[in-house]
């Protein structure tokens, strides 16, 4: 006999109510195993999968894709130790294949964790040749919320659910009404891919446009009719109004706007800046790399030495490497330097850390965070690598924009920002010259400090930019 059991969205950590659902990795009808991932999920931090600590017949699924869900919300049902799903052999199209073993939990919801039994390869339940296909055979759930309606058969010539991966190619699709079940994919398998989407909505447009051009077009006069001169009427003010585009303020976005909001409500911040030669800097770069060789190892980027530079100033300015515990009214000077960067990618601002920057060098920073910018870049970064920092560096002069003055990190208590790095005439040793220019900024937390140790601390740093010998001091 059969035994249906629920499986719930999991705790993922890091004080996280809600996440949305990505993409389903099951469906109706699948034989899953003990720990096998069945959704991907995206949270305020990072793209997750979920397995299932039950190993069984999935019965029916929760949510659809697109939507949120918080914790401890159904995710889907699954039948343990069904025989139906075991009772033909694997060559007979009438039946699915045999359930694997370990129909029990496992009590793990997150990835990387469990028994270690390996997952069975999906197997699907599926009907009869000679079934009518007048009407698809919809499984719906026996609990609480609507579940998702998953029909059996075949959708634009195609097997299953629609082939698409991306959050934003589904996300584009909804902005602009296109519905994915009618577009053939072009990427690997069938999958749907942005230009797809970009395609349909450019053909979407034409036909709108060629209709209101026809319905524009007056109605064909016969011979016998006479011609009337029409005099037009001319409305004033009555174009028809525009529609809002309202997007949702959730996940990656959603949490970086509350962020900033409660950066600003709680946090007294201010901000100085200043120049900086930054000619001997780029020639030091320079010579690092091509003392390493062709296969020496990864180059330094300018960021891994800026990130160094930080660390020496703050061992000389710690008051920057702080946060204030509001309920105790008290300064809270942490221990480490944890440096976050700020990095773009398509799911919007992610901000990884790099962990204890104060004992590394600037190679071991700049490996760091080419690794941390890769997986911010495929969403893979774990929540645990976007938390725990106890200082920023911002390089917007990737946006070729020269000065900023940044929104402190809450909860912590200084951001320095980096603009670009360009020629400019500089006086240099009495004489009007063409140098690399940099502007930094600091913006700091003015309860931690006062305005002469952020003067102090950013000065240093631009003093190691345009003279970085003066770093041999603190290596």
């Amino acid at each position: 006999m059969a035994q249906v059991l629920e499986f719930k969205l999991p705790d993922l950590g890091e004080g996280l109510t809600e996440a949305e659902i990505v993409r389903w990795l099951v469906e109706v009808g699948d034989v899953v195993a003990v720990d096998q991932p069945v959704v991907e999920v995206e949270t305020a931090k990072a793209m997750v999968e979920v397995p299932c600590p039950y190993g069984g017949v999935v019965t029916a699924r929760f949510g659809e894709e697109g939507s949120e869900l918080p914790v401890g919300a159904p995710l889907l049902t699954v039948a343990v130790g069904a025989t139906d799903a075991s009772s033909a052999s694997p060559g007979d199209d009438g039946a699915a294949a045999e359930e694997p073993s370990g129909g029990s939990g496992s009590g793990n919801v997150l990835v990387g964790y469990g028994t270690g039994a390996p997952a069975a390869r999906r197997r699907r339940i599926r009907p009869e040749r000679n079934t009518a296909p007048t009407a698809p055979a919809v499984v719906s759930a026996p609990s609480r919320p609507a579940p998702v309606a998953v029909a059996v058969g075949e959708v634009n010539g195609r097997q299953g659910p629609v082939a698409v991966v991306s959050p934003l190619v589904r996300r584009l699709a909804r902005q602009h009404e296109i519905d994915l079940r009618g577009l053939t994919g072009s990427g690997p398998e069938g999958l749907i891919l942005r230009a797809d989407v970009d395609s349909a909505i450019r053909q979407t447009g034409q036909a709108t446009e060629a209709a209101a051009r026809t319905a524009a077009q007056p109605a064909t006069r016969t011979a016998a009719e006479p011609v009337v001169a029409e005099t037009p009427t001319v409305q004033v003010g009555a174009a028809a109004p525009a529609t809002a585009e309202r997007i949702p303020l959730r996940g990656v976005r959603g949490a970086v706007a509350d962020k900033l909001s409660r950066s600003r409500s709680e946090i007294p911040d201010a901000t100085c800046w200043v120049d900086a030669d930054a000619t001997e800097l780029m020639a030091a770069r320079a010579a690092m790399n091509a003392a390493s060789g062709p296969s020496g190892g990864p180059k330094v980027s300018v960021l891994a030495l800026l990130a160094r530079v930080c660390t020496a100033a703050l061992a000389r300015y710690p008051e920057l490497n702080s946060t204030v515990d509001t309920a105790a009214r008290e300064i809270v000077r942490l221990p480490g330097v944890h440096l976050g960067f700020a990095a773009q990618t398509e799911r919007g601002l992610v901000v990884p850390v790099v962990r204890d920057a104060h004992t590394r060098n600037a190679e071991s920073i700049g490996a760091e965070i080419a690794r941390l910018t890769e997986l911010a870049r495929t969403g893979k970064l774990s929540p645990a690598q976007l938390t725990g920092g106890t200082f920023t560096l911002n390089n917007y002069g990737v946006f070729g924009v020269d000065g900023s003055t940044p929104i402190i990190n809450h909860p912590e208590a200084a951001m320095l920002g980096v603009g670009r790095i360009m020629p400019k005439p500089w006086v240099h040793h009495g004489e009007l010259a063409v140098r690399q220019v940099v502007q930094l900024s600091l913006t700091f937390d003015h309860r931690v400090c006062d305005g002469g140790t952020a003067g102090g601390f950013l000065r240093y740093v631009a003093d190691c930019v345009e003279q970085p010998a003066v770093l041999l001091r603190t290596l």
